[in-house]
């Protein structure tokens, strides 16, 4: 097929459109560079995005956009991320919502949002806990860190704050976290001799005014015989539960279940409790065996993919397990080994004199001008064919004198975990060949490698006092000859110079190893015998060949430790463990009494009859004045008054008034249509519950929500109500407060 000349001029100017094209393309991608070369990449990037649209199949430009777009969204994300790591989340959110600028669904960005929205959160619930902590409400403050640790196992203060819970529970008595002036803590008088159980539980209920509820299985013929003197009814509970074997277990404020201290009924009444551990550092397996051995929880999963222990137990054997699990779940010692491999090799040779052939000889050549002898007899007789010769040539004189210094240096940098083993190779791998001959097969070869070079084996431990012990193997190795085998094969004669120790370092402190020295030195002399035994003149009969060579290897090593184990307080101390048949369980303590004021024993024990009285109740207990009841609740909420698609947004509620609570809910109503609560619950949609922890007023509640992603308008957001719980009863509050928020994209 030929094309016409009328075709070529019809083809020309599509060429030619194409070829402009190309170079408008080429302009507009270099332009953008000279841009984000000399410009700020954040302002040039929405004009480089135009240029895009403008032209989309410029598939160069885009690729250089997305290329441009995913540097700087990186760049955003690792401010970010510094951000969070020094607690500025307020940068933070700002450097996310750069990133949502640029891509409007990025995902990291956005989970990076909530994050912040969630450690807020986390904060102030750590705050309320240790307030709580601060006025004596242990249960508070234990049940607001769990919560904490139980999203994040790993946050500080919750740690510490659970630490001193744990500390102050070792040394108070339970009842003193209860609601001071509560039934328990009421001081009683007592005197009984041979008392039977009930009756003492009935003087009890009429000193106290609590209400026992007996199992069916409780025994009638328990006597006891008891003297207490200005004691809480608390501390009478514990001594009749340790002496009587039963349990008592508080149902509400004042109202108190007793059973029989039996496995069957702790069964039954015992609750049970189930806590799930994400472990970071150890591994299950060795949670397992220590919780099995120490706790002796029967009810225990693993899952090794997600390094996760679930222990279902009582309350009491769970918190040990916990912090058992805190003091074997610490990062391991790290160390970065600083190691230097010095070889040092010095060469000398010296080869002078004059060398002459070995043999002379006289006898028939192949050519007339020399070359090999002619094999076979020789006849003598023929003397014209026969001519004396000698190798060629027939003196050489040696004047050979060298010197040489070679140093090779490794300097590798190692980091290793403790007690686990590193490994450096610096060399080469020899090729070995090896020949198999079969018959009726033929000859297989195969190759095996040989290593040749600087080998260093290397084993850490690091020990408390911030030192390190290191096992430490060198070994240097290099190629002294080939040797050639048969069939063709290769072997090599290797020179090997190796050492082993085991040494202890500071932290920082550089330890050498030397004096693998090998010293070598030769020589070697050839001369005419008779004329080279001369003196003076036998030099020049003779060639004298010294070949001295001298190597030494230097190792220095210098352990540096990055991380050390850090024990928790909690494992330097002795935890109360509980007993064999209530692990866990804190020690049996009472308060301070006056002496010879506590008398207990079980029935048939006598006492002297005059220092036994009937029953003395006190006249006017002295109670522990009861915090005020809430009044003046009055709310507001306060946050951000625009928004964007996508957007997360956190509003505060501020409870306001003054008086203790036990607790409470708030509810809130919200446009459904364009909000999402984050962390809420509801009824239905529109409505969520707020849940108060107990506390005193005032006080600031979080309450996020995040915007739906094709939301646009107005969105309000109304509180409708609060209910407070004070000494079990439910208190409404007519409290109202609202908010609006403007969506726009």
């Amino acid at each position: 097929m030929t094309l016409r000349p009328k075709c070529l001029y019809c083809l020309l100017p599509l060429v030619l459109c194409g070829l402009l094209s190309a170079c408008m393309t080429n302009s507009v991608l270099d332009s953008s560079r000279i841009e984000f070369a000399d410009g700020d990449p954040a302002t040039n990037l929405p004009a480089l995005e135009q240029r895009v649209r403008q032209e989309p199949r410029n598939l160069e430009l885009r690729a250089y956009y997305l290329r441009q777009r995913e540097r700087l969204t990186g760049n955003y994300l690792a401010a970010a991320e510094q951000a969070l790591a020094m607690g500025d989340f307020d940068r933070a959110e700002q450097y996310f919502r750069k990133v949502q600028e640029i891509d409007a669904w990025h995902s990291r960005a956005a989970a990076g949002i909530e994050s912040i929205a969630d450690e807020r959160r986390r904060q102030m619930r750590v705050a309320e806990a240790e307030a709580a902590l601060a006025r004596g409400d242990i249960a508070t403050a234990e049940r607001l860190g769990r919560s904490v640790l139980a999203e994040v196992p790993a946050n500080p203060r919750a740690r510490r704050l659970l630490r001193e819970v744990d500390e102050r529970r070792a040394r108070e008595w339970p009842e003193k976290a209860l609601v001071p002036g509560g039934p328990l803590t009421k001081p009683v008088t007592l005197q009984l001799r041979e008392a039977p159980l009930r009756a003492v539980f009935e003087v009890l209920s009429r000193a106290a005014g609590l209400n026992f509820v007996f199992d069916r299985e409780m025994r009638d013929d328990g006597l006891v015989t008891l003297m207490v003197r200005d004691s809480t009814v608390g501390e009478v509970l514990k001594l009749l539960a340790a002496t009587q074997q039963i349990e008592t277990r508080l149902v509400n404020a004042n109202s108190v279940l007793v059973y029989p201290a039996t496995p069957a009924k702790q069964r039954e009444y015992q609750e049970l409790v189930s806590r799930s551990f994400y472990l970071a550092h150890t591994d299950v397996k060795q949670v397992q065996a220590l919780i099995k051995q120490l706790v002796k929880t029967r009810d225990l999963f693993i899952d090794e993919k997600l390094n996760l222990v679930v222990v279902k137990d009582t309350a009491e054997a769970v918190r040990l397990a916990e912090r058992l699990i805190a003091s074997l779940d610490v990062a391991e010692p790290e160390v970065m080994l600083d190691v230097e491999v010095l070889e040092v090799s010095r060469s000398k040779l010296r080869d002078i004199g004059l060398k002459l052939p070995d043999e002379i000889g006289y006898g028939l050549l192949t050519g007339a001008a020399g070359g090999a002898l002619v094999p076979g007899n020789v006849n003598l007789q023929n003397t014209n064919a026969l001519v004396p010769y000698t190798a060629n040539p027939a003196a050489v004189l040696r004047i050979l004198s060298e010197d040489s210094d070679t140093s090779i240096l490794a300097n590798p940098r190692i980091r290793v975990k403790n007690r686990s083993a590193a490994k450096v190779h610096i060399g080469d791998k020899l090729p070995v060949f090896t020949t198999t001959s079969t018959a009726n097969v033929g000859v297989a070869a195969s190759v095996s490698y040989l290593d040749v070079g600087v080998k260093l084996d290397v084993e850490p431990s690091v020990t408390l006092d911030d030192q390190v012990a290191i096992k430490v193997g060198l070994e240097v190795s290099n190629i002294i000859e080939e040797v050639k085998g048969p069939e063709g094969s290769l072997a090599y004669r290797i020179g090997t110079r190796s050492a082993m120790t085991t040494l202890r370092l500071k932290n920082g402190e550089t330890q050498v190893l030397a004096g693998l020295i090998s010293d070598e030195d030769r020589l070697a002399v050839r001369r005419i015998p008779i004329l080279g035994d001369l003196p003076v003149v036998g030099r020049l009969f003779s060639t004298h060949g010294d070949n001295g060579k001298k190597t030494e290897i230097v190792l220095l090593i210098t352990p540096h430790i990055l991380r050390n184990v850090v024990p928790p307080v909690s494992a330097r101390d002795e935890l109360p463990s509980g007993t064999e048949a209530s692990v866990g369980a804190l020690p049996l303590r009472i308060g301070t009494t006056p002496g010879g004021s506590l008398s207990l024993r079980n029935a048939g024990a006598m006492v002297p009859a005059a220092v036994l009285s009937p029953l003395v109740l006190p006249a006017a207990p002295t109670l522990a004045p009861a915090e005020p009841r809430p009044e003046g609740v009055a709310i507001r909420l306060a946050g951000p008054t625009t928004g964007q698609p996508g957007e997360t947004l956190t509003l505060t509620m501020e409870l306001g008034g003054r008086g203790r609570h036990d607790g409470g809910v708030v509810n809130v109503e919200y446009d459904a249509k364009l909000l999402d609560p984050v962390g809420l619950s509801g009824p239905a949609p529109g409505q969520a519950n707020v849940v108060l922890p107990a506390g005193t007023l005032p006080v600031n509640l979080p309450v996020v929500f995040r915007v739906k992603a094709e939301a646009k308008g107005m969105a309000s957001v109304a509180v409708t109500g609060v209910n407070l719980e004070v000494a079990g009863q439910r208190i409404a509050t007519p409290a109202s407060a609202s908010t609006a928020i403007t969506i726009a994209p």
